[in-house]
């Protein structure tokens, strides 16, 4: 996967302007420390209650992510 930075993505048509302030470094890397941290729930396994509210936590940091791409539309 390559990260873009601002000045590449205006140069790249494949990406709607408005997509711009939301696909930055930050914004991947909260991304992908997400899906890891609900990753190793399931790798870990699902056994107690503090293991359920972890993925819970992991799950919604992924759906404001997502959330602030979409807003970003």
């Amino acid at each position: 996967m390559r990260v873009l930075s601002t000045k590449a993505l205006e140069k790249e048509s494949e990406f709607p302007k408005s997509w711009r302030n939301a696909l930055t470094l930050s914004w991947f890397g909260q991304t992908i420390a997400s899906a890891c941290w609900i990753a190793s729930v399931f790798a870990y396994g699902i056994s107690t209650a503090g293991d359920s509210m972890q993925l819970a936590a992991a799950s919604a940091w992924m759906i404001a992510n997502l959330a602030a791409l979409r807003e970003s539309t």
